[in-house]
């Protein structure tokens, strides 16, 4: 449709100057038939534009898509799920049919637009094949009934895009040797070439131009593994530009909904597959498979040693008038050592051992930021679940119940309310591992929420029941003692009355 003034000057050129359809087609450049359309046609009228109503207004996907934007916008930016993701989780949790376009029109009606990032052109880098980069990235997952946050150390190969994780509980230098061995056992070799950022783990000191200053313990694993390492300039993030990408990627991929975790193996093990997996998709420029172009770089890699590298930290410390020693800014007691004793620590990445004046290992305990964990703000999601009743069976959130707690939970439509607002209650005096306890009964589920309460206080009002005494011998048992013959001993001249 053509501007209203070009509009009406045509107009005014057919009716007021007489001019024919030929002649203001070819004065304005117009097309005959748009020209004759305008000149001697209607004004057309404004068009009112309805929006369509589709299967996300009609069969309550948009109510579940609304609930998922309103949760996410309480989460930091990161922790937030994308297009795809919620795409993903509609068609997988709830059936959804529609286009991938339909969800994304949705999400863009309802969701305002952020504002545009200037992007800053860096000049792109061509990476020969067995060379990598490695970074952190923070990500939470949920570990017993709560938040714990992880630091996934990443490393990706800029020519194949492949790439390999492992979960560490910190940054420090033996999570960090740790998790590049670990990463080097994934990936069936070694690189050649090992860009880094300036982290503290395996950088002293920064000097001018290319000069950095390692620990010993870095260089001890270098040397070990014989890769070369690429140092950043300071605050060049872009330098390993495709690490930063890839450690976005894994966290909108794998880490938008917190993931749950029973322990690190198990989770090594399952992001190891999801990065595998991962590789059967294009390059984002080469158009060939990532796991095809992982084939070709695997042989620019260098062979692992033989030899395992034993990665620790020998520390010394002396015992308190307490009988403590600190380890990572927590005090323990250490029983076998004596007041001034000075013992030796060594740290691993998961644990500490103390060892007495002769070597012999005195204590050993899990170190201290293996048991750090947020608890989840139930409080404040059964507040949201209160609210909007039918949303929990689709929450984020209720996967990190216990399963018979869920159950409870979603087992009646009718009573989902109430049941929200008792188990609020009792979350106050007891723990979800409490109540799914209890839940091991069937027969509870169809109890109300104050009935569980009066259970539970019961459960922990009794008396453990007498345990059967077994050691006493059986000769001994129900013997009377004679106080008659300890009279004699004791009065020999007088006889014990009876009476």
């Amino acid at each position: 449709m053509l501007a209203m003034p070009e509009i009406n000057y045509i107009k005014h050129l057919r009716n007021n100057e007489d001019m024919n359809i030929t002649d203001i087609s070819n004065n304005l450049g117009r097309n005959w038939r748009t020209v004759k359309k305008y000149a001697d046609g209607d004004v057309p009228n404004e068009t009112v534009r309805v929006n369509k109503r589709g299967m996300m207004y009609d069969e309550g996907y948009g109510e579940i898509v609304d609930f998922w934007l309103e949760e996410d916008m309480k989460l930091n930016r990161k922790d937030r799920r994308n297009n795809k993701n919620i795409f993903e989780q509609l068609v997988e949790e709830h059936g959804f049919k529609g286009s991938y376009r339909t969800v994304c029109d949705y999400i863009q009606f309802k969701k305002p637009q952020l504002k545009q990032l200037k992007e800053t052109r860096y000049q792109r880098l061509e990476h020969p094949p067995g060379e990598a980069q490695v970074d952190f990235g923070n990500m939470t997952v949920v570990k017993d009934g709560n938040y714990k946050d992880l630091k996934i150390l990443i490393m990706s190969f800029p020519y194949s895009n492949a790439a390999f994780a492992y979960p560490l509980p910190a940054e420090n230098s033996e999570c960090f040797l740790h998790g590049l061995k670990e990463l080097f056992q994934q990936a069936g070799g070694v690189p050649t070439h090992l860009r880094i950022d300036n982290l503290s783990a395996a950088v002293v000191s920064v000097g001018k131009g290319d000069y950095r200053k390692y620990t010993d313990s870095f260089l001890r694993f270098q040397a070990h593994y014989g890769f070369e390492v690429q140092a950043c300039n300071p605050a060049r993030g872009n330098e390993k530009g495709n690490v930063e990408k890839k450690v976005d990627y894994t966290r909108c991929n794998f880490f938008v909904s917190a993931p749950i975790m029973k322990d690190f193996p198990t989770f090594t093990e399952w992001l190891k597959e999801k990065l595998v997996e991962d590789r059967n998709r294009p390059h984002y420029v080469k158009g060939k498979l990532i796991n095809e172009l992982w084939e070709e770089e695997t042989k620019a890699l260098k062979a692992l040693p033989i030899k395992a590298f034993s990665i620790y930290s020998i520390d010394s410390s002396v015992v308190n008038k307490y009988g403590e020693i600190t380890v990572d800014g927590e005090k323990f007691v250490i029983h076998k050592a004596h007041i001034k004793q000075g013992v030796i620590v060594k740290k691993e990445w998961d644990s500490f051992s103390c060892l007495g004046e002769d070597g012999e290992i005195i204590y050993q305990e899990m170190r201290p930021y293996m048991n750090i964990a947020r608890k989840i703000p139930w409080d404040d999601i059964f507040g949201d679940w209160e609210k909007k009743p039918r949303s929990v069976s689709y929450s984020r959130y209720l996967k990190y119940l216990p399963e018979r707690v869920r159950k409870y939970l979603i087992i009646s439509a009718d009573e989902t309310k109430s049941r929200i607002k008792g188990l609020r209650k009792l979350y106050k005096k007891y723990s979800f591992e409490e109540i799914d306890s209890l839940l091991e009964n069937e027969n509870f589920l169809e109890r109300a929420p104050h009935e569980l309460g009066f259970m539970l206080a019961a459960k922990k009002n009794t008396y453990p029941t007498s345990f059967v005494e077994t050691h006493t011998p059986s000769v001994l048992k129900d013997y009377e003692t004679d106080l008659h013959s300890y009279d004699k001993r004791l009065f020999p001249n007088h006889e014990r009355s009876m009476n």
